[in-house]
């Protein structure tokens, strides 16, 4: 939908039910079985591998899930930092990635070298990192965080430690608020949820009103200031099932409503839409397809490799962020 055309909403009606699985649905749950492999599905993924995941969740649930699970095989559908946390707390497992070209442009903001060299010329920098950073990155840490715990995380940080937050300045300016913690920020931010504008979510707004805007904490200041609620993908579900609202405009990646209408099935979603798109998919998440995801489970392939030294350093943090967190 270009800027100046009608504008249109996607809407997201409530239903009864789900339809029957497919016969490639069906060959996944089996080869599943046959491998001993937990499938751990992120809330953007698209609804045909939602439907047949063990665990569908925001980036904290998912990491608890990915260190307390017993297969011996884990399918992650997400982005690759995501894969790489679960390899991070599962080194003796195998973890297979749909599509190995699923990345994310938060997490390549911030390369492990200027991370390094920022560190070597500030050495009393207490790192806090959002969990959407690679591996290198993480090894480079103090404690990781995620958006759902993130004022929690930043909390706990001494008090006479300096923080850098990286890499979403975003996600760190609203941490900032929640917290009265002063930060330095990373410049990075994600593509996606900066292409939310004030001009698209006041037309939308004007379309259903009284309908509460439920926003990611990535989204830009302006964006953030006009929700009703800034949360993680996590809270959002518990959001609108306690509110009484009936219908919720979800200012985040459009996969989020699939599992929001499984869980809300007799409420309404209208997606966030942008200047230029009545939706916003994210095309890193969407690399990962219900075809690939059968591919890897058949093949055992693309598998996640890290250094064991990188490994190592970087299961420190994010092993802080598990405890911390709960």
């Amino acid at each position: 939908m270009s800027a100046n055309s009608e504008f249109q909403p996607k809407v997201f009606m409530p239903r009864a039910g789900e339809a029957p699985l497919s016969p490639i649905q069906e060959e996944i749950l089996r080869l599943k079985k046959e491998r001993n492999a937990v499938i751990l599905a992120h809330n953007y993924q698209v609804e045909e591998i939602q439907r047949v995941a063990d665990h569908v969740g925001d980036s904290l649930g998912l990491a608890y899930a990915a260190a307390e699970t017993n297969a011996e095989v884990i399918v992650f559908c997400g982005v690759h930092f995501m894969a790489e946390t679960a390899k991070i707390v599962n080194p003796t497992k195998t973890v297979l990635l749909p599509d190995l070209e699923a990345g994310c442009s938060l997490s390549d903001s911030c390369p492990a070298e200027k991370l390094a060299k920022y560190k070597a010329e500030h050495p009393n920098t207490y790192v806090v990192a959002y969990i959407n950073c690679s591996a290198a990155v993480k090894a480079l840490t103090d404690v990781i965080c995620t958006s759902g715990n993130a004022k929690t995380i930043v909390e706990k940080v001494p008090a006479d430690r300096d923080i850098l937050f990286v890499p979403d300045q975003n996600l760190g300016q609203w941490v900032m608020k929640q917290t009265g913690r002063s930060m330095k920020l990373w410049p990075g931010s994600c593509y996606a949820h900066v292409l939310y504008t004030t001009r698209a979510i006041e037309k939308v707004k004007a379309r259903f009103p009284g309908a509460p805007v439920v926003a990611h904490p990535e989204c830009v200041e302006a964006v953030r200031d006009m929700a009703d609620m800034v949360c993680s993908t996590e809270k959002m579900v518990g959001y609108c099932k306690s509110h009484p609202a009936d219908t919720f405009i979800i200012v985040t990646e459009t996969g989020m409503i699939h599992r929001l209408q499984r869980e809300i099935p007799n409420k309404t979603f209208v997606a966030g839409p942008t200047d230029k798109c009545a939706c916003n998919d994210c095309r890193y998440m969407k690399l990962n397809t219900v075809e690939k995801l059968r591919d890897c489970l058949r093949d055992m392939t693309p598998r996640i490799e890290l250094p064991e030294e990188v490994r190592t350093k970087a299961y420190a943090p994010l092993k802080r962020m598990l405890d911390w967190s709960r």
